[in-house]
């Protein structure tokens, strides 16, 4: 998924090319955006290139061209746009996850990687739809992520998994949960609240506990089922 600030630039360049027929110059961006300095719109404008939502054209001057829009890089992009995980374990692919009957099966969104370690820049595209068993859900949006790393062997998670996230903003202190950290990194962590602050806790001796501020985590989904596939 795209980070917010990602998400911003993007939709603050296509308003302005709609409105003016030209992009914006650095220094517009740099302001819409509140940052503090024109690198860090490079670095939104490197990354929305690679994932293919940019392209500058070359020998112009502030010549920006938006390829695609967020909406159109996923089949059916849930209301509001953000996307932007104890867990039940079930073998099977990628394609299918075994239910009690095909009509139980409920098609669910593969929305890319998440970190189980060192926390990775959020992504938020789908790139494959899987079929769930509707066991595992029960009631509200879900959506799936393949797993990146072993911060969460203890707790059962290995790297290659796929996790069935509830989509919720909300989490209870013990809960593994998709974390948005600063608005531009993603990290699936055990969430503890330690007064007025939030630790992102992993299930692995060797990472450390890391711990923010309220403002700095933002909850975007928690645990509810793991997919296993065997090789």
């Amino acid at each position: 998924m795209l980070t917010r600030k990602q998400h911003e630039l993007l939709m603050f360049i296509h308003e302005r090319i709609k409105e003016t027929g030209v992009s914006p110059s650095f220094d517009e961006m740099k302001e819409a955006l509140d940052l503090a300095s024109k690198s860090g719109i490079h670095r939104l404008i490197t990354a929305l290139e690679e994932r293919g939502f940019l392209r500058r054209l070359p020998h112009r001057a502030r010549a920006l061209e938006v390829t695609k829009l967020p909406q159109q890089a996923t089949t059916s992009a849930p209301a509001g746009g953000r996307q932007s995980f104890k867990p039940q374990v079930v073998p099977g692919d990628r394609q299918a996850a075994p239910g009690p009957a095909a009509n139980d099966m409920r098609e669910v969104p593969l929305l890319g990687r998440i970190a189980a370690g060192s926390p990775i820049e959020a992504l938020q595209v789908e790139r494959d739809r899987m079929l769930i068993s509707e066991s595992m859900m029960g009631a509200g949006e879900h959506y799936v992520l393949e797993v990146q790393g072993d911060s969460m062997i203890d707790a059962g998670i290995l790297d290659g998994d796929f996790v069935l996230i509830r989509r919720t903003d909300t989490a209870h202190s013990g809960e593994i949960v998709v974390a948005l950290v600063q608005g531009e990194e993603a990290t699936l962590k055990r969430l503890r609240r330690k007064g007025g602050s939030i630790a992102l806790e992993a299930a692995n001796p060797k990472y450390q506990t890391r711990v923010y501020g309220p403002d700095q985590i933002e909850v975007q989904g928690k645990l509810v089922g793991l997919i296993r596939k065997y090789q």
